[in-house]
């Protein structure tokens, strides 16, 4: 079938709006209408070469939110008409998804930024040549996708579309972040470096576990206000004095610590600021060298880890954030800004710039 992607080509400034062709869906696969995707910093990376290594020309996107317009015969689990939060790539075969842990798939990178499916195809084609695509089992730039039913999850048809794809990814991250991997209770102390959509989810979850304090890092004032809003305790402007700032809120050091940004000097002071037996999450690679304090570490028993997709389970997790939403507990919403797909190049400078959180692009409607 015909569809609008915006595709990714070397040296473009961002990705361009063209007509594809879509395969049909194999046995194990669903098409999906797109209604909204999410812009996250690793498209932006991939999509300048600064990130990821990925083959180009290629549809980027990997949050998105849709509806169901038909399955493989294989399918059992989603039927045409169902609303779906579209979550990561992964095998479906190997011991880590099946202990529903598919962010630690053992071909989880490949298929993620492989350009195509477990067997090297992409969905996509322009004028018989093909596109790379398949990115994280989405590329859902686009105004239809087709991914492994494994990956799409099913929601409410209530639940509103249009807010709910960066649920798989970066709001999903965050919040995974604190309540999967680094097991947060109340009571536990956690200093959170960066707050982006990410960061900010990190927050909002750490609120909801009963952590106490929680401290946001940033260098940006309007973001740590808002950071303070949705449930930071103590908000820090990252400086030279950052880990001695952090010692006056907590002298004896934090259960943990997370860490959603690049700065090697951030991923120190992350270190550094934990109690003894504390953690470090982090969930990018350092923006250049970066050598840990080993000696810090092991004198202190600290721990040092790295989290992808939140560590979590995307059919239990998605759901789960939902509700908290509903309950006025995770309001994600106040970190979107949406944009209609036709203007995916002033989305793209506002997430470069960072003058909003979290850009989502929003498709026509059908």
């Amino acid at each position: 079938m015909k569809i609008q992607a915006a595709v990714s080509y070397p040296n473009a400034p961002c990705p361009v709006i063209e007509t594809l062709d879509l395969d049909d869906c194999r046995s194990d696969e669903v098409l999906v209408r797109i209604v909204a995707t999410g812009i996250c910093h690793t498209d932006i990376g991939c999509h300048s070469g600064h990130g990821m290594a990925v083959p180009h020309p290629i549809v980027l996107g990997h949050e998105g939110a849709g509806v169901v317009e038909s399955i493989g015969a294989g399918v059992t689990t989603l039927k045409p008409g169902d609303h779906v939060v579209l979550s990561g790539a992964s095998c479906g075969q190997c011991p880590a998804c099946h202990a529903a842990r598919p962010s630690y798939c053992r071909d989880v990178m490949r298929l993620s930024f492989g350009g195509g499916r477990t067997d090297g195809s992409s969905p996509l084609s322009k004028a018989g040549r093909q596109v790379a695509g398949a990115f994280f089992a989405q590329s859902s730039f686009a105004s239809h996708v087709v991914v492994p039913a494994r990956s799409a999850v099913r929601v409410t048809d209530d639940a509103p579309l249009a807010l709910l794809g960066p649920l798989g990814c970066g709001i999903g991250t965050g919040v995974g972040a604190i309540l999967e991997a680094l097991k947060a209770r109340p009571g536990d102390s956690i200093a959170i470096f960066g707050t982006g959509s990410v960061g900010l989810a990190a927050v909002m979850a750490a609120k909801l576990a009963g952590a106490f304090p929680i401290v946001a890092i940033d260098r940006d004032t309007e973001r740590l206000a808002l950071a303070g809003q949705l449930g930071a305790t103590d908000t820090v402007l990252a400086g030279p004095d950052i880990n001695d700032r952090l010692a006056m809120v907590r002298p004896g050091g934090f259960t943990f610590s997370f860490n959603s940004t690049g700065a090697p000097p951030l991923f120190d002071a992350a270190l550094q600021c934990l109690a003894n037996e504390g953690t470090a999450g982090f969930v990018a690679r350092p923006h250049g060298p970066w050598v840990p304090n080993m000696g810090a570490m092991l004198g202190g028993g600290r721990r040092l880890m790295g989290i992808l997709g939140g560590s979590a389970a995307p059919q239990l997790l998605i759901p789960q954030m939902i509700e908290f939403w509903r309950q006025g507990l995770l309001p994600f919403d106040r970190l979107i800004t949406i944009f209609p797909f036709d203007q995916i190049n002033a989305a793209w400078r506002a997430c470069e710039s960072g003058t909003v959180i979290k850009p989502v692009l929003q498709m026509p409607v059908a």
